[in-house]
């Protein structure tokens, strides 16, 4: 299947989804993980409507999306990879939502940079269900305070993100995370990728993030 027929299949899938949950969002955008597809792909994506992507590293964008964004306005990127402080100053002058906020001094890091005048994305806070040593996030016992932290600093936290253990059960993890964004009033769940966006869409996701199953396997490699 081409990239316009996948992006197709997607959204009908994650639109049935929709109405087999019990709970939908009111809206699940989709977000195309775009990590290693190279220009082409991204054109046939966006010739096919879709207008929201995902990159994992800030480099990698640079390299791809300043005149993609500025041939096509309404292009929407979203990082979805770990920030290093280093990079907070491009990550903000090129990503619109950063979804790997994961410790206070990032938070700190984002914040003074906003405040010497960088436009600041809209944010979401990752948060490492599995506990896995390996890997971002923070942890679920220390979400409150980070968000704390954040909303002290106002930065526009809207909501939070996963990704579960591979090889886990990922609705345990996609009911947690629900549930921890009702119980702190954040409207926004990034959960859910190629092998598991219905069933995060079911669990109330305002987002997914898709990548193989619309760009191909070599985006794993």
């Amino acid at each position: 299947m081409s990239i316009p027929e996948n992006l197709a299949d997607i959204l009908a899938r994650i639109g049935a989804a929709r109405k087999a949950a019990i709970n939908p969002a009111p809206a699940t955008q989709l977000v195309a993980v775009s990590k290693t597809v190279d220009e082409a792909g991204i054109r046939a994506a966006l010739a096919a409507g879709q207008l929201c992507f995902g990159e994992n590293r800030v480099q990698e964008a640079q390299a791809k999306f300043p005149a993609l964004k500025a041939e096509f306005p309404a292009l929407e990127l979203h990082l979805i990879g770990p920030l290093q402080t280093n990079k907070v100053k491009e990550a903000m002058a090129l990503f619109d939502v950063i979804e790997s906020l994961d410790r206070v001094k990032l938070a700190d890091a984002l914040a003074a940079e906003r405040d010497k005048g960088a436009p600041c994305p809209r944010i979401f806070i990752q948060v490492n269900t599995g506990e896995e040593e390996q890997k971002a996030g923070v942890l679920p016992t220390d979400l409150a305070a980070l968000l704390a932290h954040a909303r002290g600093l106002q930065l526009p936290v809207e909501g939070l993100m996963c990704i579960p253990p591979a090889g886990d059960d990922a609705a345990p993890h996609f009911a947690f995370l629900m549930q921890r964004a009702r119980d702190l009033g954040l409207s926004q769940l990034s959960m859910g990728m190629s092998s598991d966006f219905e069933l995060a869409v079911k669990f109330g996701a305002t987002h997914v993030r898709v990548g193989s199953a619309i760009f191909g396997e070599r985006l794993t490699k």
